[in-house]
């Protein structure tokens, strides 16, 4: 089928065959051309951005130079006075082509591809494409590194990252583009100490052949990377699915995308009930850059948007919202069905992230944040760099705007939360008088006021100041928030309770060690194994297993952009082999705890718990629930046991709560400590089939000789997912990409330790004598039991004068 790719708004497709064109002319005549250009078939388009601002300005000077008054070619290229749809798409006109503007007619021009032409034309966002090329956005780097460990791919261990979604070199050196000269220092010193997270160049995740693979069958780990994992990176247009709808390049974040992914605008060419469209032809960027659609006059970017990919892997987008996968759809709706699938799943609410949440605060207008609020350009666009993890990318901590309890943010230096086991120079990091260059030219300047806040890298947030004793956060969405300080909370006496102020103002060990999250995010999603099939066999019609390979259809591109991935309903090019995926069980509670890559207590999740069994050609079993090795582990801890390569993540997962976790969550949790669900007491049957029939109970033996395995075995796996200490060893990894990364110490573990501790007075309940000394009628409050016990500590401290 010959699709016509067709879009003289930005970023969207259309087929021929499916009635698309039902109302436009199949000719105009040169007198309406000329008169319309690309508004003779697109009448009613939405302008991309409001005709006032300087960036439609732009676009239509440039276009009056080219012959077009509304500016269309200045994006997409094409012939305004073409007479035919065919005429109109092709080619280009002479001034643009010659400025190094668009080469040919661009359906999407936001595609990574050919941006250089069209977002990152001279005038425009100059050095953008090049950044974003090289940025996780389109390598995926990091991802693709952590997944194949956990295959055990020997290649991606101890911290090597050389592989990417395509071929991509740093072509200018390791100095970033972008930045402050504070920064470009900072990154000087921390690529020297972590040449492995900074690759100087990438090259494509290999695909091994078939044969290859049954011969070693950890190496179906390249096709279930390349099927399965890489469809989120902006080099295509990804999966066609309830809430995963987006452009490419520029337009996976600029461009409104809803969840349906219908056209609800009023360009009479797009046919409104096909799905795969963009909202309307609207770009969504800053405060400045409007979006009128309906009733509704928003700014910056969506949360759902940037879910559009980050609903997998850590999940951070989802849980952001409060989200977290789960099987059953419930409750049900009012025509008796459950719940319609998201991003290929249904979901649970837990909680919110709290800068997330609506609902007004007392010292705060009604409203949430947004994603970019805290992620700064850098964070998403890249420095032009490579990055081999998200660690190495992105630049900011929470401390970068609430302080510490003794420190405010300008009093920290530089570096603080990302320490990485070093001693940081006793210099205030101060306030910023200027924000970023790319702030001031394509982002909404604020007043600085006594000066712009820093992140822990050097770079200006041209969107947080201070003023007088306050922080002020200004919003893309257009409210302004006023940020809490913990040395202001800690100087006005204003903790919300006793707990707050002693975990963390009094216990120094708290703010030296742990990050922010550690207690804030109070709830992890937790998919605890990753049970993968791998499948070369034949479906049930005898055709061998095929499915989309994400990145054989982005390698193949084309002059106008698109890639073999991107016209609607084509789903690119396919690989043997088809990838089936189950879990163990789920849960969202009290993380697990352990030290990620700047050597910081942190929550932790399970990366790529992977148990991989892999089905040949002939329909024969090669691998049979398999665990890869992490050898790499093993050398770095000095352990005799060698730990399997399933990974529990450092993660940062974005569900931080007002109410921070207990003490007693960590402090009296085996779990929090890496020992387990409960001390790691149950599924401990995994190395042994489990048949469910009649068994003589004196021998354990099965009676029928007629039985079924009820729960095949994991030969390997003798401990529960959750664990990772037994027997005083790792068992399973603890973060892929950076050295320090691991379970907490044994010096930790032991100072942390308190489970039991309420029988040190509990045990004398059988003693009834010295019992009823201390004992009342009824039974005492939480509140009535701590101040009984605090009474006590300080009769023990009297007795001790």
């Amino acid at each position: 089928m010959k699709y016509l790719r067709v879009c003289l708004g930005i970023f969207f497709l259309v087929s021929i065959s499916s009635g698309v064109f039902a109302k436009v002319p199949e000719k105009v005549t040169m007198a309406v051309a000329q008169e319309k250009g690309c508004l003779s078939c697109h009448q009613g388009i939405e302008d991309i951005r409001d005709k006032k601002s300087a960036m439609m300005q732009l676009i239509i000077a440039k276009g009056n130079a080219s012959g077009d008054k509304e500016g269309c070619v200045v994006c997409h290229g094409g012939n305004p006075l073409g007479l035919t749809a065919e005429e109109a798409h092709s080619g280009t006109p002479k001034f643009l082509k010659d400025n190094k503007g668009p080469q040919t007619f661009y359906p999407d021009p936001g595609s990574i591809w050919i941006a250089d032409n069209s977002c990152g034309q001279s005038g425009c966002h100059t050095n953008y494409p090049y950044r974003v090329e090289r940025s996780l956005m389109n390598t995926e780097a990091g991802k693709i590194q952590g997944n194949l460990h956990t295959w055990g791919i020997k290649e991606v261990q101890n911290y090597k990252v050389p592989w990417g979604n395509y071929d991509v070199k740093d072509t200018d050196g390791l100095v970033p583009q972008v930045g402050s000269d504070e920064y470009k220092e900072y990154m000087k010193v921390m690529i020297a100490a972590h040449k492995d997270q900074f690759p100087t160049e990438l090259t494509q995740v290999p695909q091994p052949s078939v044969e290859e693979i049954e011969n070693d069958p950890k190496l179906a780990g390249f096709t279930y990377q390349r099927q399965q994992c890489q469809r989120c990176h902006v080099g295509i247009k990804g999966r066609e699915k309830r809430g995963d709808y987006r452009g490419m390049g520029c337009s996976s974040c600029h461009i409104p995308y809803g969840n349906e992914g219908y056209y609800e605008g009023n360009d009479p060419t797009i046919n409104k009930e096909e799905k795969g469209h963009m909202m309307t032809h609207m770009i969504q960027a800053t405060r400045k850059s409007v979006v009128k659609h309906g009733d509704v006059a928003y700014s910056g970017i969506p949360v759902e948007t940037c879910n559009s990919c980050h609903n997998r892997g850590k999940r951070i987008g989802v849980t952001y919202q409060g989200l977290m996968e789960f099987p059953y759809g419930s409750p049900f709706d009012s025509d008796g069905n459950t719940q319609p699938k998201l991003h290929t799943k249904k979901y649970l609410f837990i909680s919110d992230d709290l800068h997330h949440q609506i609902q007004s605060r007392p010292e705060n207008p009604k409203g949430g944040i947004l994603c970019q609020d805290c992620h700064t350009s850098i964070d998403m666009h890249g420095d032009g760099n490579i990055f081999g993890t998200t660690l190495a990318q992105v630049e900011i901590e929470c401390q970068d705007c609430h302080g510490t309890p003794d420190k405010f943010p300008w009093e920290l230096p530089l570096g603080y939360s990302e320490e990485f086991n070093k001693d940081l120079p006793n210099k205030e990091r101060g306030l910023s008088e200027k924000a970023m260059m790319e702030t001031i030219a394509f982002a909404t300047a604020y007043p600085k006021r006594e000066g712009y806040l820093k992140t822990t890298r050097g770079n200006a947030f041209g969107n947080v100041v201070k003023d007088g004793n306050k922080v002020i956060m200004h919003s893309a969405t257009g409210t302004d928030f006023q940020v809490p300080l913990l040395k202001q909370l800690s100087i006005d006496k204003a903790w919300k309770s006793p707990d707050a102020e002693v975990a963390m103002a009094t216990v120094e060990k708290h703010g030296k060690n742990l990050e922010c999250y550690a207690c804030h995010a109070s709830w992890v999603p937790q998919c605890y194994g990753c049970h993968v099939q791998v499948n070369y066999g034949k479906d049930k019609k005898g055709k061998p297993y095929m499915d989309t390979d994400w990145l054989a259809g982005g390698s193949e591109r084309f002059d106008n952009g698109q890639t073999a991935e991107s016209p609607l309903g084509t789903h690119g090019k396919k690989s043997p082999g088809k990838v089936f995926e189950k879990r163990s069980y789920l849960r969202w509670e009290e993380p697990v705890l352990g030290i990620n890559g700047e050597g910081r207590v942190t929550p932790l999740m399970p990366g790529c718990q992977i148990v991989y069994t892999v089905i040949g050609r002939d329909g024969k079993t090669v691998a049979l629930n398999q665990l890869g090795k992490s050898y790499d582990e093993q050398e770095m801890l000095g352990q005799e046991r060698t730990p399997d390569a399933i990974d529990m993540a450092p993660v940062q997962p974005h569900s931080a709560q007002r109410k921070a976790r207990t003490c007693e969550s960590c402090h009296n949790n085996p779990k929090a400590q890496g020992y387990g669900i409960s001390g790691g007491v149950f599924q401990t049957r995994y190395p042994e089939d489990i048949v469910e029939d009649l068994i003589d109970q004196k021998t354990g033996k099965v009676i029928p000789k007629r039985h079924k395995i009820q729960i095949p075995k994991i030969a390997d796996l003798d401990y529960d997912w959750s664990t990772i200490i037994k027997d005083g060893q790792q068992v399973q990894t603890v973060g892929t990409h950076w050295p320090l990364s691991r379970a907490l110490t044994k010096e930790m573990r032991d100072g942390m330790n308190r489970t039991g501790l309420c029988m040190g007075c509990h045990r004398e309940m059988s003693n009834e004598k010295l019992w009823s000394k201390v004992a009342e009628d009824g039974t005492l409050t939480d509140e009535q039991h701590i101040e009984m016990m605090n009474k006590a500590f300080k009769a023990y401290a009297k007795s001790r004068k």
